[in-house]
C-alpha cells in the first residue's frame, strides 16, 4: 500500500505542476483513502482546494486532517491560512496561533497574524507579529514592507524610518514601494546613494 501511496502522492504533484487539478484532487482523495494519515497528501489537497476557491472544502480537508495530528503547527497554519484568504479573520487568527503555540518559530504564521490583526483594524498587534515575523526572516522583502506599513498606520515615523532602511539595504524596490505609500522620502543606501527624486504616492 505504501508503494501505491507514495506513486499516487508524486503523480498528483505532477498533475498539480500542468493546472491538471482534477485529476491532482482525485489522486489526492485515494491517497487519504488508503492512508488517512498521510499528512502531506492532506495539506496538498487543501490547498489545491483553497486555489480552486473552494474554501469549505479546504477548511473541512485541513480539519480531518488535524483530526489525525492536532498538534502539526503546519496543517494549523494551513487552515489559519484558508481562513484568511476568506476573509474570516478571527478563525484565522486562532488557526494561526495555535500553529505558534506549537511551533513559535514558524515566520508564515506570525506574518498571517499581523496580516489578520491588520485587517482587523488591531494595528499594535499587527505590528507585534510582524516585528517576530521580520526577525524570523530578516531578508523577507515583504514581511519589512508589512512591518514598515503598520508602523506607519501608528505614526512610529522613527520605526518606519529604520525599517525602510533595513529593508532599502537588501531589497531597494520594495524599499521604494514603502516610501511611496508612505510618503516619506525615498529610501537612501550608504553605498549606492539616493534614489533619484522625491517618493511619492503612485
Amino acid at each position: 500500500m505504501k508503494s501505491n501511496t507514495w506513486w499516487l502522492y508524486q503523480r498528483s504533484r505532477l498533475f498539480a505542476l500542468f493546472k491538471r487539478y482534477d485529476q491532482a484532487i482525485a489522486d489526492l482523495r485515494e491517497v487519504l483513502r488508503m492512508d488517512p494519515a498521510h499528512a502531506r497528501a492532506a495539506s496538498a489537497l487543501g490547498f489545491l482546494y483553497a486555489t480552486r476557491g473552494r474554501h469549505e472544502l479546504a477548511i473541512e480537508q485541513f480539519r480531518n486532517a488535524l483530526n489525525n495530528d492536532p498538534d502539526n503547527a503546519v496543517l494549523l497554519f494551513d487552515l489559519g491560512y484558508v481562513y484568511h484568504l476568506k476573509k474570516d479573520y478571527e478563525q484565522a487568527i486562532t488557526a494561526f496561533r495555535d500553529a505558534l503555540r506549537h511551533d513559535p518559530k514558524i515566520d508564515r504564521a506570525w506574518y498571517g497574524l499581523g496580516l489578520a490583526f491588520a485587517s482587523l483594524g488591531r494595528h499594535e498587534e499587527s505590528a507585534e507579529a510582524l516585528e517576530r515575523a521580520a526577525s524570523l526572516q530578516p531578508m523577507n522583502g515583504h514581511a519589512w514592507y508589512e512591518l514598515g506599513m503598520a508602523y506607519h498606520t501608528l505614526n512610529r515615523r522613527d520605526k518606519l524610518a529604520e525599517t525602510t532602511a533595513h529593508l532599502n539595504r537588501f531589497d531597494p524596490k520594495m524599499a521604494l514601494h514603502l516610501s511611496r505609500a508612505t510618503e516619506q522620502p525615498a529610501a537612501t543606501s550608504a553605498t549606492d546613494g539616493p534614489h533619484a527624486g522625491a517618493a511619492a504616492r503612485p
